[in-house]
């Protein structure tokens, strides 16, 4: 084994958190006070009655125009685009801001007698238009709702606010209580608890700790009517089905999360890196396939086709495979001598690559210099079965590139798990500015419906929000009407983020529907 195969040293320490607040994705040429909507969607006022109740038993409701433009959007990369024209996909009336969990029930329970839409809302860093409020009415700002709340270190629980940064969070916990929740997305210092339960996040260790909805174990809900309940709270529990995954990942249209208990783990003593490089990306799926299929899981897999290996690490004509694994000793050492065994098929490569990845691995500022730079960008996550990840990775890319105008279209492996993956899929495209809307969907609807035909799922971790509700109905087995059930039991007036996740929405029409899109 040689030198530079393998680098194993005590973890980083955390950096310094950033600021705590939503972060713009690009400046609205013109002013946010200037913005107007880009959808032709029904915008529902709220009238001056309700916005004084709403006063009444809410810390700060504003309907300051410059306010409520930035708070209307997300990191949806097509709305990025609009910004760049003066528009945000839609426009709220007003933005609630409660100081207290206890305040949003109430909120609820106002919006839900006059009918006013509610759309969540804290950190914004969704890609899928979670946070866009389609029909106007009120935006429920969940940012003053942040911090630790209690934690019990002799069970490794935590309970936390959904207005909490992710930076902030794991700060916290790394420096005042020697532990970690693990959960680690490109879009850390971006991103809230709140939105990572509503959307199913990942984060870039998720081999090792899982996803957000492995480390819940209970949720404070608050709602459509204003009813306040509990979910969970107990590590295992048979007492019919667990309502907390009811929640999680439905996007704010089920209910609102006003707090959480997650599972925390003792903070890492110990980290092994090492990379490898495979002359077919499918070999290096194998080699991953491997690694899961003998119960090791390295907190980071991460695999790279040649395009993207050049583009990141200078590297020609290889697939690079990155490797970190963190925790116990004795579980690092053990899952590394796996990894060494399964990929002894490649060539060992300097492990100072993943320090390269580390350094850069939370950096999101390309995505608006491409944008303002006329160019369409997005990325297109999925999930499938380790069969037929090599054909849907083959099949996506072909009509990526196929579409007219596209420049670039790589992926790369980002989570792995015992039966299947996580493709993350890159296009670039130029084309003429009044056809970039077109070629979005065009490029969209290619990619997604080769994962589809070969048995992906339509994401892993981004979510469905505006973008992808159109293939909601395309989905097999016919559970559409059980969610749309499940929708009008618990929100009758349809109040609750309407317009996505594919549900009907008693304030029109879905403006990305075949008919409706710009």
């Amino acid at each position: 084994m040689s030198e530079n195969r393998m680098q194993d040293h005590t973890p980083d320490p955390v950096p310094e958190p950033g600021p705590g607040a939503p972060t713009p994705p690009i400046p609205i040429t013109g002013g946010a006070e200037h913005a107007s909507a880009r959808f032709g969607t029904t915008r529902v006022e709220v009238p001056g009655e309700v916005i004084e109740r709403l006063r009444g038993a809410c810390a700060s409701v504003t309907a300051d125009r410059s306010v409520v433009a930035e708070s209307s959007r997300d990191w949806w990369p097509l709305a990025m685009t609009w910004a760049v024209e003066g528009q945000v996909p839609a426009l709220a009336s007003v933005v609630a801001r409660p100081a207290s969990k206890f305040e949003v029930p109430d909120i609820l329970r106002i919006c839900n007698e006059a009918k006013v839409p509610v759309t969540a809302a804290a950190g914004r860093s969704g890609v899928c238009g979670s946070a866009v409020p389609l029909y106007g009415g009120v935006i429920l700002d969940l940012c003053d709702l942040n911090g630790i709340v209690h934690l019990d270190a002799t069970s490794l629980i935590l309970d936390v606010a959904p207005g909490t940064f992710g930076d902030h969070l794991e700060y916290a916990l790394r420096n005042e209580h020697n532990v970690t929740l693990g959960h680690w997305p490109q879009s850390m210092a971006l991103s809230t608890v709140g939105g990572w339960l509503a959307c199913r996040s990942a984060g870039q260790l998720s081999t090792r700790y899982g996803k957000i909805e492995d480390m819940v174990i209970g949720l404070d809900v608050a709602l459509a009517d204003g009813t306040a309940i509990t979910t969970g709270g107990n590590a295992r529990q048979a007492v019919g089905p667990d309502l907390n995954q009811l929640f999680v990942g439905s996007e704010g249209t089920l209910g609102i999360i006003t707090g959480a208990r997650l599972r925390v783990h003792p903070a890492p003593v110990h980290e092994e890196r090492a990379a490898f490089g495979f002359a077919t990306f499918e070999d290096g799926l194998d080699a991953c396939r491997r690694i899961l299929r003998r119960g090791a899981t390295p907190a980071v897999l991460r695999l790279y086709d040649t395009v993207e290996s050049q583009r990141n690490f200078g590297l020609e004509d290889v697939n690079v495979l990155l490797v970190l694994d963190e925790g116990d000793p004795g579980l690092v050492v053990a899952a590394m001598r796996c990894v060494y065994e399964e990929c002894s098929t490649g060539s060992s490569l300097d492990s100072g690559l993943v320090e390269r990845w580390l350094g850069h691995r939370n950096d999101v500022s390309a995505l608006e210099k491409l944008i303002a730079g006329g160019l369409v960008v997005d990325t297109m996550e999925i999930t499938g079965p380790w069969s037929k990840l090599p054909e849907i990775y083959r099949g996506t890319i072909a009509a990526l590139r196929g579409v007219d105008g596209t420049l670039a279209a790589s992926a790369h492996l980002s989570h792995s798990y015992p039966d299947g993956a996580c493709l993350y899929f890159t296009f670039a495209g130029k084309v003429a500015p009044d056809a970039k809307d077109a070629y979005y969907r065009a490029v969209w609807d290619a990619g997604t419906r080769v994962v589809l035909s070969h048995g992906g799922a339509l994401s892993h971790h981004h979510g469905v929000g505006i973008n992808r509700a159109r293939f909601i109905r395309e989905l097999p087995g016919n559970s559409v009407p059980v969610l749309a059930a499940i929708k009008q039991a618990l929100d009758p007036n349809g109040i609750l983020n309407p317009g996505k996740l594919g549900l009907p929405s008693p304030f029109g029409t879905h403006p990305f529907a075949e008919t409706v899109w710009p």
